[in-house]
This record gives C-alpha cells, structure tokens and sequence, in this order.
C-alpha cells in the first residue's frame, strides 16, 4: 500500500464519512453504533462504493463513453495504490488503509468494479439468475468486505449470511427505487418477473394497478434473503451486534413502508420515519447480545 501521511489519511476517512452521512442515513445511523475505532472503516467501505457508484449514475450529464473513462480512472488509481504507488485521491487512501488494516479480499473489490462496469452498458436483467450475477458484485461482496471489520468468532459460517444481507439490502433498494431507475433507463427487477405479472418496462407507471402484484412478489423474495441473513446478526461480536440488527430492522422496515402504500413505489419514495428510527436504534442497543434476529413471514 502506498505511504500516506497522517494528516491526509484523516482528511480521507472524514470525506468518506461525510459521504456516508449525507448519502447513506439508514446505513450511517446504525454504523453510528458500533465502537468509535471501528466507524471510520465502514465509512471508507461506503465512500468507496457509492463513489464508484455516482460515477456511473451521472447518466443525465455524462455520455456512457465518458462515465466509463472515469470509472477507469478511477479503477486505475486504486490499482496503483494497492501496489504501493502514491495515490492522488480524496477516498481512496481511508480505502486502501482500511484494506490493509483488515487484510480485506482485494477480489471483492475487483468483483465489485466489475458490477459498476455493467450498469455503463446494461439496462435490464432477463432473470432473477441474472441479476444475481450483478448482484454478486455490487451487494453481496460488500457483506464479505464488511465482515472482518464487524468481526465474528465465527467467519466461515458468518459469511454466507452477511451476503444475504447483502442481497437483501440490494433487492429492498430495487424495489424502492423503481421510479428513480426507470429516469436512469434502468430495470433492475427481472424481465421475466414483469412477464409473469403480463407487464412490460414501459408498463412500470403510477396508477397501473398490475405493478401491485409485481411488487409484493419482489417484496417476497427480499424477505426470503433477510430470513437468510438474520442468523448471522448472532454470529458477529458483540459489539457490533447492535449496529447489524438496526440496519437489518430499518432496511428491512423499508419493505413495510413499502407494504404500507399499497406496493405503490411510485407516489413518494418509501422511507422510515425519524421516530421509528431512533425506536429502532435505542431498542438494538438494548437488547442483549446473541438473541435472535426476528424476520417478518
């Protein structure tokens, strides 16, 4: 890893977190729960991918040309860090120390990338199969990447939950975020689960009322990934159990707003209100650790 100073490092953990806090509320909320030592490197984890993210969601003021020169860069000036070349970049060195602090797998990185690469050039996904592919990259990987700074005394078994989880947080976004794709030109829910509900992309508008159907189908699955996730919550350390079940509770709260209106995702965009957040965060920090996780059916 490239030598950084000290003064720079700190500027870079606190850009990363001032990213977290005004990009990612649900996440940086419960972040703020774990211990102080171990906050900063989840902030390096979200600044670097919603970075690589915004990067290629500029599709209103950049050419799909321009945003994948950037992401290449970008890419680049990560890759020379990792092999010890100065680097030149206002995150990436919180990244590259939070990678070397933790031993981090540089493959779920690279995995990751290559997710961001295909939203430059694909728009839809035919199958659930196939958007899993993409979902390996830009969601459960980031449950591997998170997993050794949580920590558990069992990581072997903790992992393929926290890819659940993973998947779980991914798939509630999706479906939130239905309206706010489609002015991207983007379909994230399978194509053939639009079929099987007789919809078409251009059929994904307020007042149809064939979308209800499609929606609490996706809200279905994403339940099933929680279910599979939840069993992990127990398996990290203590300290950061309280943390993993509020973020489990508000995202998975998320598919209740959701529920709430109908599975109308296109009026206002499901969130959790302030007051059940902070219910949410205050009952986590008291529950005693290693009680099980409960997933709504």
């Amino acid at each position: 890893m490239a030598d950084i100073h000290d003064s720079d490092l700190n500027a870079s953990y606190e850009r990363c977190r001032e990213l977290h806090r005004r990009h990612g509320r649900t996440y940086y909320l419960a972040t703020r729960l774990l211990p102080a030592w171990k906050r900063r490197h989840v902030h390096a984890l979200y600044g670097f991918t919603r970075y690589a993210d915004e990067i290629v969601d500029q599709t209103a003021v950049l050419s799909p040309e321009e945003r994948a020169t950037r992401l290449t860069a970008w890419s680049d000036r990560f890759v020379a860090g990792l092999h010890g070349e100065p680097v030149d970049d206002p995150l990436l060195p919180a990244v590259l120390h939070t990678i070397a602090v933790f031993d981090l797998d540089v493959a779920d990185f690279s995995t990751f990338l290559r997710s961001m690469e295909m939203d430059l050039t694909i728009a839809t996904y035919e199958t659930y199969d196939d958007l899993l592919a993409y979902m390996e990259g830009s969601a459960a990987v980031i449950g591997t990447m998170m997993l050794p700074i949580l920590g558990s005394a069992t990581p072997a078994a903790a992992r393929e939950p926290a890819r659940e989880l993973g998947l779980a947080f991914q798939l509630t976004n999706f479906i939130r975020d239905v309206a706010e794709d489609l002015e991207r030109d983007r379909v994230y829910l399978p194509l053939a689960d639009l079929s099987r509900f007789d919809l078409t992309p251009d059929d994904l508008r307020p007042g149809n009322p064939k979308v209800k159907p499609l929606i609490r189908y996706e809200v279905s699955r994403a339940r099933g990934h929680y279910a599979a996730a939840a069993p992990g919550i127990t398996m990290l350390d203590p300290a950061s159990q309280a943390c993993m079940r509020t973020a489990f509770a508000l995202y998975a709260g998320i598919l209740d707003e959701v529920e709430s209106a109908g599975y109308d995702v296109f009026t206002r965009r499901a969130t959790v209100p302030n007051r059940r957040r902070a219910a949410v965060a205050v009952r986590s920090l008291l529950t005693r650790t290693g009680t099980p996780v409960r997933v709504a059916a």
